[in-house]
């Protein structure tokens, strides 16, 4: 199994970005040292209470920094963006990464990020799989036409396309039932975003596997992977000290944006840590996250696990032990498998 690790992108109002930037680049010197295959970095905007840095200019520096490694954008709101647009910046990041580029991309549901575009929030499905058609069709046509509801092209030509062939995989995020089956069809992975109870998560997996099967896919395909909110430390007590008060903050805001609206009924974020981390989050000691990544890899199949153990305002020291210590003490026990 592939290990991932998200990137520290947001951090609390009037913190010092440059710094924060440096160190961010420190955790992914660390992530290759440690034995990590994959960096993604997240995207939204007007991300209040939060300064949000933005994917494609820190993935492009992190490139330098990351040899070896494949980089992903986890995810990009293509609901928000032009396809021209997102096909040819892309494509230069899949040219400075040396073709180790994933492209992740989900519809987002934040209503700020949407009346600021000017898109509004009812259009951003068929946003959505209209710039998605468009930007596989523009990897890999000479030239495309495209009629569409918000988006037309004629005859239309990138003047930068991507060093992979046919085109860098493109990995779709979904948190409900119906997008779930949608990624099926359109996208050549789902990336399960990992907020969900283990039993929703379980779930959903079985529509997935139904769904690919309909389309004539195998399971599970390259690049399927979840996304999960991870901490470790010596012992249980030192882990959950450490990261509960960063998650709970960082789940109230979620709750404020409405991320849990999009999840299947039920899934609320409006819980005190110690019931909401039951059966979602990964903390404890070496010992205990081995056991929860083993039963995830064994019980959803996933192929990657992409994890997030940074959240604002979380300091930067026990986030480097943690990496150092998933390093010494879980990575090498799954790479023996």
């Amino acid at each position: 199994m592939r290990f991932g690790l998200s990137l520290p992108m947001q951090h609390p109002m009037g913190e010092p970005m440059a710094q924060r930037f440096a160190e961010l680049l420190e955790v992914v010197r660390l992530a290759r040292q440690a034995g990590f295959h994959h960096l993604s970095a997240s995207q939204h905007y007007l991300a209040a209470p939060f300064q949000y840095l933005q994917p494609l200019p820190v993935l492009a520096r992190v490139a330098a920094e990351a040899e070896g490694m494949t980089l992903g954008t986890g995810i990009l709101l293509l609901a928000l963006q032009h396809p021209v647009h997102v096909a040819e910046s892309l494509a230069t990041l899949d040219v400075i990464c040396g073709g180790r580029l994933v492209c992740g991309v989900g519809l987002g549901y934040r209503e700020v990020e949407f009346e600021a575009f000017g898109v509004p929030r009812g259009q951003r499905l068929s946003r959505f799989l209209e710039a998605l058609e468009v930007l596989k069709r523009l990897w890999t046509e000479e030239a495309v036409t495209f009629e569409g509801r918000h988006f037309r092209l004629r005859e239309v030509s990138l003047s930068m396309r991507p060093l992979q062939r046919p085109r860098p995989p493109i990995v779709v995020a979904a948190s409900n039932d119906r997008m779930v089956q949608r990624v099926a069809r359109l996208g050549d992975a789902w990336t399960i975003a990992g907020h969900a109870t283990f039993a929703t998560l379980e779930r959903q997996v079985a529509l997935y596997r139904e769904a690919l099967a309909a389309a004539g896919k195998p399971f599970p395909p390259p690049y399927f992977s979840l996304s999960k909110e991870l901490f470790i430390a010596r012992d249980m007590e030192t882990a959950r000290r450490q990261a509960w008060p960063y998650l709970a903050a960082k789940y109230q805001a979620y709750a404020q944006w409405g991320q849990d609206t999009v999840l299947p009924a039920g899934e609320s974020f409006r819980q005190p840590i110690e019931q909401l981390q039951e059966d979602r989050f990964i903390v404890g000691d070496a010992a205990y996250c081995r056991e929860q990544i083993a039963r995830h890899r064994e019980r959803l199949g996933i192929q990657q696990l992409n994890l997030r153990l940074h959240w604002p305002g979380l300091p930067h020291r026990q986030v480097l032990e943690a990496i150092a210590l998933l390093g010494e003490q879980v990575l090498p026990y799954f790479a023996q498998d």
